[in-house]
């Protein structure tokens, strides 16, 4: 699979009809979902952290790099990669390891070690080294973590977003943007928009009836499914 297969899928998506990207955290989580239908999958790197028994923020690198390549390998679908900020890699470095995963996308966050949010202008220069070093071999999302580490001004998630899609990003990821916000994202952000959901119907319906291009749900279904194994659990204990 390759990065012109899996920016097309974002492309000529109306209000109500966005792609939707289930979150694998492991190879068989992956095929299941491949098996599914789904067109495309998209690694959380919560969900991962959790599946290797680390906090999120805290993998190594190394070990999620070979998840995803682990991932990759399952299914016969494109897979983006949640490579959090880059773990402290050159732009040449990083774009490296990603395609070296087999991976033809990437989750870029713009938080400052889960506390705060970088320079804006500062990050925009570093996504727009990304894509000269990536060209099109990578599908970027950027997400904005105002409303999660930041000000929570729609504004600054505004003015972040443009900036990076100046920079080369194909898409931008607002996590956290309250509903009420939603409208204004959409109005003033000249790409695909990407909106997380809960694991349910219900959440999917909502945000694909506010235009969301492209829903994801970070660790949602790891999460989810660790809850069902965890109430197994307590029915088979003696």
């Amino acid at each position: 699979m390759t990065a012109s297969t899996f920016r097309a899928l974002h492309q000529g998506r109306t209000v109500g009809d966005p792609l939707v990207l289930p979150g694998p955290w492991d190879a068989a989580s992956a095929r299941v979902f491949a098996d599914a239908g789904f067109p495309a999958l998209a690694t959380p790197s919560a969900g991962i952290a959790a599946s290797l028994g680390y906090q999120d923020g805290a993998t190594p690198p190394e070990e999620m790099f070979a998840a995803v390549a682990r991932i990759v390998r399952a299914v016969s679908v494109p897979v983006s990669a949640d490579v959090e900020g880059g773990y402290g890699l050159t732009p040449r470095e990083l774009v490296g390891r990603i395609l070296e995963t087999g991976a033809v996308g990437c989750n870029l966050e713009d938080s400052e070690g889960h506390t705060g949010v970088k320079d804006p202008a500062r990050h925009a220069d570093w996504l727009a080294e990304v894509r000269a070093e990536a060209g099109e071999a990578l599908f970027v999302n950027a997400r904005v973590d105002t409303f999660l580490f930041g000000t929570g001004d729609p504004a600054d998630a505004l003015a972040r977003a443009r900036l990076y899609v100046a920079a080369g990003a194909d898409c931008v990821y607002p996590l956290m943007a309250p509903a009420e916000v939603f409208p204004l994202l959409r109005a003033g952000i000249d790409a695909p928009l990407n909106m997380a959901a809960g694991p349910d119907e219900g959440s999917v319906a909502e945000l694909a009836r506010l235009g969301a291009t492209r829903i994801t749900f970070g660790p949602g279904m790891q999460r989810y499914a660790m809850g069902s194994i965890a109430e197994l659990a307590a029915r088979l204990r003696l």
